[in-house]
């Protein structure tokens, strides 16, 4: 596993985030989480992407709108709707966001999910053979588009490109963290992705190694170092007083206690919170008692407390692989 680098390779620095729920009658909440996130010293914030969810907000609307509302947290789609959103306009809606915010915007990506509800808002129904493939094929249409060069073509059988004008080029580029789960979008995720986003209602922490050991597999297979794709782990639990009463229920101590080997054995290299009622408070403790005990832990500094960066990373911009 990747968790204990050779001699001279360095480790990811943990990134820390929350995940607030992106519901329309609570916009001021969202807004005051975001701003508590950028506050304490968070470095992420994901939003979910639901199209067809009336209750909630435009994910990538709310993106624009809480990256204007905060200065130094990085804001990323947790996942976006791929089968609802064509790969071309969501790279230069990233690229944008990018651009606008000193690099403060990431792209989570997923293949779909809720089928019924897609095909209702006018997407497509795929199987799952054909999302994995139209998932590499969006991949390969937004960097392309990210790419700078003079005009992109691309002949997929989901998405295409016919001397399409790239643009705009963000700089620093975005990275592409994926949402999967089954064998093949694993196996994806290894041979193409910047990240992995899995959350842990879907996938248990007794099931990462058996995952993560499919996406090294992958990685290895098509020439990468495996230790070049992120992990990211959405994770829900309670920051209690009391004793433990399971995965990531109990006091701060437990939770570095439940989080550490997902660091260390799996490689893991960040926790976002999708934090319970009271959602400020968890993310108080989360930031303030479970982040610099799990920093402590890992060996790390914590980050400083009002966000300066570090040198050659401008605000508080996700750092490098």
């Amino acid at each position: 596993m990747i968790g204990s680098a050779p001699p001279g390779v360095p480790r990811q620095r943990l990134l820390l985030g929350c995940f607030p729920e992106p519901r329309r009658d609570d916009l001021a909440s969202v807004v005051e989480l975001a701003q508590l996130a950028d506050e304490l010293g968070l470095e992420l914030l994901g939003l979910q992407d639901h199209p067809y969810q009336a209750a909630y907000l435009d994910a990538l609307t709310l993106a624009t709108h809480l990256l204007a509302r905060t200065s130094r947290v990085t804001v990323f789609t947790d996942v976006a709707n791929l089968p609802l959103r064509p790969p071309a306009l969501l790279a230069r809606a990233a690229a944008s966001m990018s651009l606008t915010s000193a690099g403060r915007f990431q792209l989570g990506l997923g293949a779909g999910g809720f089928w019924d509800a897609i095909w209702a808002m006018g997407g497509p129904r795929r199987r799952p053979g054909e999302s994995v493939e139209a998932l590499e094929e969006a991949i390969a249409v937004i960097r392309l588009l990210w790419s700078g060069q003079p005009s992109a073509s691309f002949a997929g059988r989901h998405y295409r490109l016919s001397g399409a004008r790239p643009g705009p080029a963000p700089d620093p580029m975005p990275e592409i963290w994926v949402g999967a789960y089954g064998p093949r979008m694993l196996s994806l995720v290894g041979r193409v992705a910047d990240g992995w986003l899995p959350s842990s209602p879907y996938a248990a922490p007794e099931k990462l190694p058996q995952m993560t050991a499919r996406i090294e597999a992958a990685a290895e297979r098509a020439g990468r170092d495996p230790r070049a794709v992120r992990r990211l782990y959405n994770v829900q639990g309670a920051i209690t007083d009391g004793r433990r009463a399971g995965f990531l229920q109990g006091p701060p101590e437990s939770w570095v206690e439940d989080l550490l080997p997902l660091v260390v054995e799996q490689g893991f290299g960040g926790f976002i919170l999708w934090p319970v009622e009271p959602r400020s408070e968890q993310v108080r403790r989360f930031a303030l008692e479970v982040g610099p005990r799990l920093r402590q832990a890992v060996g790390e500094e914590s980050p400083p407390g009002d966000g300066t960066a570090a040198p050659g990373e401008p605000g508080r911009r996700v750092p490098p692989v």
